[in-house]
């Protein structure tokens, strides 16, 4: 298992997998090198999502896969954005917009009515007819704020507010972030269970 594709163009994402997988001599490379497109993620849930990327990449690579789906789920939204959080606001939405909507949607309420959580799911494949894929779930507990604050992160990050630390996702130390955050609570998961699994 030299290498992996990672079912995800996002550079932040591939940096903090590669410094997972270099623990297991593995070299992960982003589907977009494999000229790999997106998959249409028709699923009900982060877990369907994240295995219909894993199995996408690698069917078409013909290598194992990683994927991983994540995003925001606020109790007064009965569990929304969820699945759609980086198209709440629609299909080309911006983080800003997406933000400026979630705001709209809590407006009036109050700090212990505005309770949420960041989910990450990551599903390991060796082969896309993988039978028993490795998953793994991190959350990570927080309040939405009534404004944005800080200029780090990305997403929903500056309006999360991380009680532990007393203050928001995006005013964290990018250290301290990728040690705390729900996709770092995941990849420590994954990462017992690649080892249970003999990796």
């Amino acid at each position: 298992m030299s290498k992996i594709v990672l079912a995800s163009g996002n550079a932040g994402k591939l940096r903090e997998f590669s410094k997972l997988f270099s623990k297991f001599n593995c070299e992960l490379i982003p589907q977009k090198e494999l000229q790999i497109s997106d998959v249409d993620e028709t699923g009900l849930s982060f877990v369907e999502n994240a295995i219909i990327k894993a199995r996408h990449a690698a069917q078409v690579s013909g290598l194992p896969a990683l994927a991983d789906d994540s995003g925001i789920e606020v109790d007064a939204l009965n569990g929304a954005p969820g699945i759609y959080s980086a198209r709440f606001s629609g299909l080309q939405a911006s983080d800003a917009d997406n933000n400026h909507k979630l705001l709209e949607e809590l407006q009036g309420l109050k700090e212990k009515q505005r309770t949420a959580r960041y989910q990450c799911v990551l599903v390991f494949m060796r082969h896309a007819k993988d039978p028993v894929p490795i998953i793994a779930q991190g959350s990570w507990e927080g309040i939405i704020l009534e404004e944005t604050r800080g200029e780090g992160g990305f997403g929903y990050d500056p309006l999360f507010w991380v009680p532990s630390h007393n203050c928001a996702s995006a005013e964290l130390d990018k250290e301290v972030k990728n040690k705390i955050s729900h996709r770092a609570i995941a990849s420590l998961a994954l990462e017992a269970e690649l080892k249970k699994a003999g990796y």
